[in-house]
């Protein structure tokens, strides 16, 4: 067994797991890491707890210390200012014309860093923009790139559904989403519907994908042909959460339709998958093809590695 701490160093973020060295810790703790970019302030999530050494990747840095008065003090003075960073930085961005949106400035919680977030759609040359903000802040500087949806993530919102934006609010990583996922859980294929705020596809897609999936692989696709207690008919829909599958009859004489339980029907010959996105129109077809390969070019998590 091993014993881990969860701490995480930002609101909407990652939880990772540190060796506590020997230290009790319990959540809502701050404490000084490790970490592959230096020495952090951060929260203690989940104190001490045992686990098996076989379910963790790779070997855990440590805790350094608890954090001090001064620590805190610090972190706190220095955060106090990035908005003023922020200000300044766009300021000499804007003179140097650089094609590149600013996100965001975040101190590093004893001053010895400034890290400016910023999207753009290529390489940005900004070696003169580095010298200049080192000149002013007299400290290290350094200009990350990220993605779409690390900068909603930092800029915050509220989804469609009237809450706060899911990556804001409690999600770690962001994991891939495709159209084919909208697709099978029967969501309309209109791209306004389907997209978030940072013009990607909605992370919530992913949440019930995998009992969609589940299920799917247990009843027939729309076409397949079945044997129902009133016979041979074609399925025409289906209801996936509900196990329902809607069914085409024909008595001879009438075409009708009914709705059967999964379990009570037998499927004589299945349909094949069906690839092509049913959408209304070109302009729609279009803009799912973009949302596809935009989700394809997009790193996971730029701005969340410890």
């Amino acid at each position: 067994m091993k014993t881990i701490v969860g701490i995480k160093f930002k609101k909407p973020g990652k939880t990772y797991y540190f060796d506590p060295n020997e230290l009790q810790l319990s959540p809502g703790d701050k404490v000084i890491v490790e970490t592959a970019l230096g020495d952090e302030y951060g929260e203690v999530i989940i104190g001490n707890k045992d686990v098996q050494e076989e379910s963790l990747t790779n070997p855990l840095k440590k805790v350094i210390r608890v954090a001090t008065p001064k620590d805190t003090k610090s972190y706190n003075e220095y955060k106090s200012k990035e908005a003023d960073a922020l200000k300044k930085c766009q300021d000499k961005i804007e003179k140097h014309k650089l094609d590149m949106k600013l996100v965001d400035a975040e101190y590093k919680f004893d001053g010895s860093k400034l890290i400016f977030y910023f999207t753009a759609d290529g390489r940005i040359d900004f070696r003169e923009l580095v010298k200049d903000l080192a000149a002013i802040f007299k400290t290290r500087i350094e200009l990350r790139q990220i993605g779409v949806r690390d900068e909603i993530r930092r800029i915050g919102g509220n989804g469609p559904c009237g809450r706060e934006l899911c990556c804001c609010a409690f999600l770690g990583n962001f994991e891939t989403v495709s159209i084919k996922m909208a697709k099978e859980q029967n969501i309309s294929l209109n791209p306004s519907k389907i997209s978030g705020c940072c013009g990607r596809l909605m992370c919530c897609l992913k949440y019930e994908q995998n009992v969609y999936e589940e299920k799917l692989s247990r009843l027939p696709k729309i076409g397949a042909i079945v044997d129902t207690e009133e016979g041979e008919g074609e399925v025409c829909g289906i209801e996936t959460l509900k196990e329902i599958v809607k069914v085409k009859l024909n008595d001879g004489e009438d075409t009708y339709y009914k709705r059967f339980n999964a379990k009570d029907i037998k499927i004589i010959k299945d349909a094949e998958d069906e690839d092509k996105l049913d959408v209304e129109n070109q302009e729609d077809l279009k803009e799912l093809e973009k949302l596809e390969k935009l989700e394809e070019m997009d790193s996971k998590n730029t701005d969340e590695d410890i």
